[in-house]
């Protein structure tokens, strides 16, 4: 049921050399193919479009983008200023999901030369599927609220609803981030092709909308003393969104405990429409907050291009650990060899005043364990 996203057009009508094969993509021209591939990979519903070929560039005409609906080509000429974030928003979640399953057997691996860049992984209704668009939704929301408050856009700004009288103690002060235009965002443009009234809609629509409650769910006071010598005479708050990598956390253990669901069809006036159960009547039924899906997972072990898996081969393993980044778990059984490394690294640093360090060089040893 899956959709993938174009880059070709895109980014090869902005730099031919991005489109030309080449792999340094982690700088210069070929780094804005790279947000345009964290962009349009999720292959269902976000399909975001980096809007400016460079820094101070005239914006691409969102009529360029091939696979916009109407609905997210109206939103990206209304809201062409914003899309850099949206965009922005995209490759941290694509970056978090990559540091949240670092561990696991399947690594949020990216495709480089691909246009949908976690391959066919995303085509099936899994966890990971729903863990892709929950942290993608709450990406996009943090990075359009992060933005706002930064003063980039002439749309938005900070939160002028201080959501209640100050405190004890402190006043309201600094720029609270406005986080529900960051979720009005994320929900408007990347809800938009989720239209359909089957199964699969359904479940990402409410994975995105689970990310981006995450966001609103951790926001938070942040404070500031000012007085002579640090004293805190006075005290300013603001709401705050907290660091992205606590949202993370907390997806990653929603994804652990995804609700898996079944889908049944139903006959409305507009015809047949698929929607989703809960499998098991006896487990407690899945909130806004929970993730969902209605598809098992392959198990990543071997190399599979049908389910888009890599497999284990060559992966560093963790030989003292009984988790699933153990050596015996990701090596899923087969074994695993090891070899010493020499890595070059600073020691016996001394503080030199004023004011710098001194360090030598030293050769330590390592074991490393990769999987067979």
């Amino acid at each position: 049921m899956g959709s993938g996203f174009r880059l070709q057009a895109l980014c090869g009508s902005a730099y031919p050399e991005c489109s030309q094969g080449r792999n340094d993509i982690h700088s210069g021209p070929c780094a804005l193919c790279l947000q345009c591939h964290c962009l349009l990979s999720a292959r269902r519903s976000l399909a975001l479009g980096q809007q400016y070929t460079s820094l101070g560039s005239q914006p691409l005409l969102c009529g360029s983008i091939p696979g916009l609906v109407p609905k997210q080509l109206r939103f990206c000429r209304n809201y062409i200023e914003i899309m850099p974030s949206v965009a922005e928003g995209v490759k941290l979640g694509i970056q978090e999901c990559q540091h949240q399953f670092r561990g696991r057997r399947w690594n949020c691996t990216t495709i480089d030369d691909s246009l949908a860049i976690f391959g066919p992984v995303l085509d099936k209704a899994t966890r990971e599927s729903a863990f892709v668009h929950a942290i993608a939704s709450a990406g996009v929301a943090f990075a359009v609220t992060r933005s706002c408050a930064e003063g980039t856009s002439t749309i938005c700004g900070c939160d002028s609803h201080h959501k209640g009288p100050p405190g004890e103690g402190w006043k309201w002060g600094g720029c609270s981030e406005d986080a529900d235009f960051g979720v009005l965002v994320s929900r408007e443009f990347a809800d938009a092709r989720e239209n359909r009234p089957d199964a699969r809609s359904a479940m990402n629509k409410h994975n995105n909308e689970a990310g981006r409650t995450t966001i609103l769910d951790h926001m938070h006071l942040k404070c500031k003393c000012h007085g002579l010598s640090g004293s805190c005479e006075v005290k300013t708050c603001w709401w705050a969104q907290p660091d992205f990598r606590a949202i993370g956390d907390f997806l990653k253990d929603k994804y652990d405990s995804a609700s898996e669901m079944v889908v049944e069809k139903h006959r409305e006036s507009r015809g047949w429409v698929e929607t989703l159960r809960a499998k098991y009547a006896l487990f407690k039924p899945p909130t806004e907050r929970d993730l969902v899906y209605y598809e098992n997972s392959p198990n990543f072990c071997e190399p599979n291009p049908e389910t888009g898996s890599f497999g284990t081969r060559d992966r560093t393993c963790n030989v003292t650990s009984h988790g699933i980044d153990g050596c015996d778990l990701l090596c899923c059984g087969r074994g695993h060899n090891t070899r010493t490394e020499k890595r070059k690294e600073k020691c016996h640093c001394i503080f030199h005043w004023c004011c710098y360090v001194s360090c030598q060089e030293c050769i330590r040893i390592y074991d490393v364990h990769t999987c067979k």
